[in-house]
C-alpha cells in the first residue's frame, strides 16, 4: 500500500510530536510514525526552559504544561553546604515528566489531525521520488514531498539519508534518581560543588525533586542504594532515597549531525545534535528546531529548500554545547587546588554583571 502525504515525520517523541502538531495546525497534510508501540515513561528530560514553552505555546499546549509544571524560580551554588552563589530567572523554567509533556502533545495532534500518529511503525527504507522522498515502512511506502528525522540519536533517517556525525567536546559518567523532596527550597535548583563532583537537584512536581551525580567512572549497573551512598559521601545533609527509586546511570555526551538537512530531508532534535543533558537544553533546543523547520516548510522551495534552516540551527546546536561542556568543567571531579579555583569562580559569576551573563545562558537566551 503507498499513500500520500505532504510531511512525513519519523519519531513521534518530543520534537516529532510538536512539529507534527505546528504542521497540522496550518492545514498540512502530516504523519508521525513512531517505532514503539506505546510511549516510554523512562527517566528522561524534565526542563523546559522560556525558549520551550514559548515553542509548546505555538503548539496549543503551553497552557496545560504550565498547570502541571513544576516553576524553577532560581538556582543556588553551594560548597560543603555553604551558599557560593544565587541566581534568579526572570523568565522561569519548567519540570514537567518527558512522557507528561509528550502526552500532551499527542493529545494536541490527535485534535488536530486524527489518526496522523502511527505507533509501531518502523521507517526501514528513504530514497528519492518523483516529486519528493519515497519512505519505506513494514506496512507499505509512504510518498511525501518533505521527510523529517525526529528518530533520536541513533536517527535511521540520518543514517538512510547518508548524513554522517561528529563528536564534540563534553563527556562524562552521570548517575540520577527521582525521590521527595525534603531541601525547603522549593522552587530552587541546587548546585553542590564538591570535590569528587558534582551534586545537582531539580524540583519537580508532586513534592518531588531529581537528583543527579557525576561520577568519577561509569557505573552502569546504579541502584538507590548506590547513589544513596555518593549522595552521604558528598552532602552534609543528603536526601533520602526511596530504596526503589528507579535509579540509572549514564554516559553523556555530545554529537552533531555534519549537515541538518539534505534536499528534501531535514533533521530535528536529537537526531540532528545530542547535547549533553547536563544543562537541560537538549529538549528545548529540539522544539526551537522544529519552530524554525515548520516556517522553512511553509516557504520551502527549490533544490536545497531547507539550507538556511540547517545552518542556522547548526549554529545554535553548537553554542548550546559549548554550553553544556562548561556546565559539564564545572562539575567534574577536581584536586584541592583547582577546586578553590574553581569556587572562586563560582562566587564571581554570582555577582553583576556576569550574574545576568549566567542566568541568560541558562534560560537558553540566543538559541
Amino acid at each position: 500500500m503507498t499513500e500520500r502525504r505532504d510531511v512525513a515525520i519519523v519519531g513521534g517523541g518530543a520534537a516529532g510530536l510538536l512539529l507534527g502538531c505546528l504542521l497540522a495546525q496550518r492545514g498540512i497534510d502530516v504523519v508521525v510514525l513512531e517505532r514503539r508501540a506505546s510511549p516510554s515513561r523512562s527517566s528522561r528530560a524534565i526542563g523546559i526552559h522560556p525558549p520551550g514553552l514559548r515553542a509548546l505555546d505555538a503548539a496549543g499546549v503551553g497552557a496545560a504544561v504550565r498547570a502541571e509544571g513544576h516553576r524553577v524560580r532560581g538556582g543556588i551554588a553551594l560548597a560543603g553546604g555553604r551558599q557560593l552563589a544565587r541566581l534568579r530567572f526572570d523568565d522561569l523554567i519548567h519540570t514537567l515528566p518527558q512522557h507528561r509533556t509528550e502526552a500532551l502533545l499527542r493529545e494536541r495532534l490527535a485534535a488536530l489531525a486524527p489518526g496522523a500518529l502511527r505507533q509501531g511503525t518502523e521507517a526501514t527504507g528513504v530514497r528519492a521520488a518523483a516529486d519528493g522522498v519515497a519512505l519505506e515502512t513494514a506496512e507499505g511506502r509512504v510518498d511525501a514531498r518533505w521527510v523529517v528525522g525526529a528518530d533520536g540519536v541513533r536517527s535511521t533517517v540520518r543514517e538512510l539519508a547518508g548524513i554522517g556525525v561528529r563528536a564534540h567536546r563534553g563527556t562524562g559518567p552521570y548517575a540520577m534518581a527521582d525521590g521527595p523532596d525534603g531541601t525547603g527550597a522549593r522552587g530552587i535548583a541546587l548546585l553542590h560543588l564538591e570535590r569528587d563532583g558534582i551534586v545537582e537537584s531539580f524540583p519537580l512536581p508532586g513534592g518531588a525533586r531529581r537528583w543527579v551525580a557525576r561520577l568519577r567512572e561509569p557505573e552502569p549497573a546504579m541502584t538507590a542504594e548506590r547513589l544513596q551512598a555518593i549522595l552521604a559521601a558528598r552532602l552534609a545533609e543528603p536526601p533520602r532515597l526511596p530504596s526503589d527509586a528507579p535509579a540509572s546511570a549514564f554516559v553523556a555526551r555530545q554529537r552533531l549531525a555534519t549537515t541538518f538537512a539534505r534536499g528534501p530531508i531535514a533533521l530535528i532534535g536529537d537526531a540532528a545534535h545530542e547535547v549533553s543533558p547536563i544543562g537541560g537544553q537538549g529538549m528545548s533546543l529540539g522544539w526551537l528546531d522544529a519552530l524554525e523547520l515548520d516556517r522553512a516548510i511553509a516557504a520551502a522551495a527549490g533544490p536545497d529548500p531547507f539550507a538556511a534552516y540547517a545552518a542556522a540551527r547548526r549554529r545554535a546546536a553548537l553554542r548550546a554545547m559549548r554550553r553544556a561542556a562548561w556546565n559539564m568543567g564545572m562539575g567534574a571531579p577536581v584536586q584541592p587546588a583547582g577546586r578553590a579555583a574553581r569556587l572562586a569562580l563560582a562566587r564571581a559569576l554570582g555577582l553583576p554583571p556576569a550574574r545576568g551573563a549566567l542566568a541568560a545562558a541558562f534560560t537558553m537566551r540566543g538559541l
